[in-house]
């Protein structure tokens, strides 16, 4: 069922207000609960059913995270997110909105919606939406540049809090040791950089 061009510009105007609100920070330990989470429910029938997301919503979101953070599906970055968004009623305007702003925006300048447009197409409008100033010289961007502030910080969050990510990034986690070493490469990177050697 298409939207109305009302109801999409409620979901925006609700998203722009929502996102002045400061984004809640999710712990470590609250991010593995909310993984575990996402994949009870992707083992149960094998597949992760998004919770709050309408399909073609999901496979928006799975692209978005995906040129945020390449490699953001092997953390189910979108799984993340859309729980999370299942279980707020905020996060889940910011997202319906956005989402629903990209498709409307893609359509106009590529007679498509987001996911189904050229890859070029696609950064060059993220490329437009992701820096602040270019709201300035276009305020029709507004919206876009608000959502995609939250799409970008719930996807490195959604990705680094997730064991791909951690793997990634070789976080081997907190831990006893029996004595405290700095490799030598370390002491001279760092004084390189100072300007001592």
């Amino acid at each position: 069922m298409s939207e109305t061009r009302r109801e999409t510009l409620i979901k925006i105007a609700s998203a722009v207000s929502l996102a002045n609100l400061a984004q809640p920070a999710l712990s470590q330990t609250q991010a593995e609960h909310v993984h575990q989470a996402t994949a009870q429910a992707k083992a149960a029938g094998g597949t992760y059913k998004p919770k709050l997301l309408t399909a073609h919503e999901f496979k928006t979101l799975q692209v978005l995270s995906e040129l945020i953070v390449p490699g953001a599906s092997k953390g189910n970055t979108a799984e993340f997110i859309d729980y999370l968004c299942h279980n707020n009623k905020d996060l889940a305007a910011i997202y319906t909105g956005g989402l629903s702003w990209l498709d409307a925006t893609m359509q106009k300048r590529a007679s498509a919606n987001f996911v189904d447009s050229k890859p070029a197409q696609q950064t060059e409008l993220l490329d437009l939406i992701a820096y602040r100033k270019n709201e300035e010289s276009n305020p029709e961007l507004g919206p876009g540049i608000h959502f995609f502030r939250w799409a970008r910080r719930m996807s490195v969050d959604g990705y680094y809090t997730s064991a791909a990510g951690i793997k990634e990034v070789g976080f081997l986690g907190n831990g006893a040791s029996s004595k405290f070493e700095v490799k030598q490469e370390l002491y001279d990177q760092v004084l390189r950089k100072a300007g001592f050697a």
